[in-house]
């Protein structure tokens, strides 16, 4: 079985390839399950991105017994795909490897809810979940708040180490709810099918992160990107017509805060701007903009009577002041992640916060 983050009707309208692997990520999948087996083992081939000139990150498997973290299992092996983000189409390369056996033992015999987080970095084929012969697996139902989140690869973390420190896993820890995880590197561009995929699914209460993106791609412009955030947010409002719902805007990027995209990878690891005359891109967005539009939409809508809506600007999250945390000028650091998870769960989820 190979998890994907969307379901099996939004295959034919996915754009391209790119796409479809973001969606196999397994960024907040887990396996959730009660056993009273002291030893469960999980066979599973992994399929891990690895951006050329970076370290390879091997995939890690976390394990919650109970809520209880567990040593850390690194699934070594698998296969890796290389991509040099300089070369396109042509800088894409495989090292096929074969499926990889996890093992967590001394965990009691007592009945007890397990859960393994799986990757952010990696597709997950899953073959086999082993426990002690004649030990007892059963589902475990969702019993806490849902928490739903669309974001950009600043929500899909797929540059951490380990699955629990992508900030949208920290605050679900920290505060108790249930996350589904819509973080989708690159590919946070409004999508139409996206809003329908949140109205579909259960949520008590949803976030969306927008902007970085659109930038990024140069996909929208000041014409459409209004138009396209009403349409989410119609979407959406369809299926959860008053559920408590945040509007982040994007956190600081000093490349395009004041200059529009798209930007593109350098040979360093960073990003660089596409230089431009200003009237050649007479509508094209900024950050700067992006985040004026969308408090200005969230304005109307409120004043309309959607008094669930809310908007959290970006830069009280990450700012000016922390972009020494970006360590590739676009992209938080462990530290910068863990820094807007806190601010995040502080100001969504803390006392007062509008999905409290």
């Amino acid at each position: 079985m190979l998890p994907r983050r969307l379901p099996a009707w939004t295959r034919p309208q996915l754009p391209d390839v790119f796409m479809n692997t973001m969606v196999t990520m397994t960024a907040g999948v887990r396996l959730v399950f009660a056993t009273d087996s002291p030893v469960v083992e999980l066979v599973a081939h992994p399929r891990t991105i690895h951006t050329v000139g970076a370290a390879v990150r091997l995939p890690v498997l976390q394990m919650a017994v109970d809520g209880v973290l567990q040593p850390d299992v690194v699934a070594a092996g698998g296969t890796i795909v290389h991509v040099d983000r300089t070369k396109g189409d042509d800088g894409i390369s495989f090292e096929v490897g074969g499926a990889v056996t996890s093992r967590w033992e001394g965990l009691g015999a007592h009945r007890k809810e397990v859960e393994i987080w799986l990757p952010t970095n990696a597709s997950v084929e899953l073959h086999t979940l082993r426990v002690l012969d004649g030990s007892v697996v059963e589902p475990v139902g969702v019993n806490r708040k849902r928490w739903t989140h669309y974001g950009s690869s600043i929500s899909h973390c797929m540059d951490v180490d380990r699955p629990f420190d992508a900030w949208p896993v920290m605050v679900a820890n920290e505060v108790g709810v249930e996350l589904t995880n819509f973080g989708l590197a690159g590919q946070c561009q409004l999508d139409p099918f996206m809003g329908r995929v949140i109205r579909d699914a259960p949520a008590d209460v949803i976030s969306v992160k927008i902007g970085i993106n659109l930038v990024n791609a140069a996909s929208m412009s000041e014409r459409t990107f209004g138009p396209a955030v009403h349409g989410l947010l119609d979407s959406i409002r369809d299926g959860h017509p008053t559920a408590p719902l945040l509007v982040v805007s994007p956190i600081f990027c000093p490349s395009v805060e004041r200059h529009p995209g798209p930007t593109i990878p350098n040979s360093s690891g960073g990003f660089d701007i596409v230089a431009a005359p200003a009237e050649a891109r007479p509508l094209g967005l900024t950050l700067t903009r992006i985040r004026r539009i969308i408090a200005s939409i969230v304005d109307q809508r409120q004043a309309a009577g959607d008094a669930a809506l809310h908007y959290l600007d970006g830069l009280s999250l990450f700012g000016e002041d922390d972009q020494h945390l970006l360590y590739d000028a676009l992209h938080p650091s462990p530290e910068g992640y863990a820094l807007l998870g806190r601010r995040f769960a502080a100001a969504a989820f803390g006392d007062g916060g509008p999905l409290a």
